[in-house]
C-alpha cells in the first residue's frame, strides 16, 4: 500500500477526531503523510511533530497490527518535536 492509500484511509478517522495538532509520518523515500488538525495531505511541511517510520509499519499502525508503545520501544519508530503530540495520536490511530 502505498502513502496516498495510507492517507485516504487515515482522512476518514481524521475529520471526526477533533484533533487539534500538526503531525507528520516521515516514511522517507516512501514519502510523508501530513495531519493538520481535520486536514490530511502529501506535501511535507513544517509540523509540531515527526514521526519516522517504514512505509510497512505506518500500514500496521494504522491497521492496528503494530503497539505504537512496543515500535517506539524496539526503535521501529522515531518521534521528534512535541512527544505529547504524538501521544494524542493514539485518539486517531485506536
Amino acid at each position: 500500500m502505498g502513502v496516498q492509500e495510507i492517507a485516504e484511509k487515515i482522512k476518514s478517522r481524521v475529520v471526526s477526531a477533533g484533533f487539534e495538532h500538526s503531525v507528520k509520518f516521515d516514511t522517507g523515500s516512501d514519502g510523508v503523510i501530513v495531519i493538520d488538525g481535520a486536514t490530511v495531505s502529501t506535501t511535507d511541511v513544517p509540523t509540531d511533530c515527526t514521526v519516522k517510520l517504514s512505509l510497512d509499519d505506518l500500514d500496521s499502525l494504522i491497521a492496528g497490527d503494530l503497539n505504537p508503545t512496543m515500535a517506539f520501544m524496539s526503535g521501529k519508530i522515531k518521534v521528534e518535536g512535541d512527544m505529547t503530540v504524538a501521544m494524542a495520536l493514539s485518539q486517531l490511530l485506536g
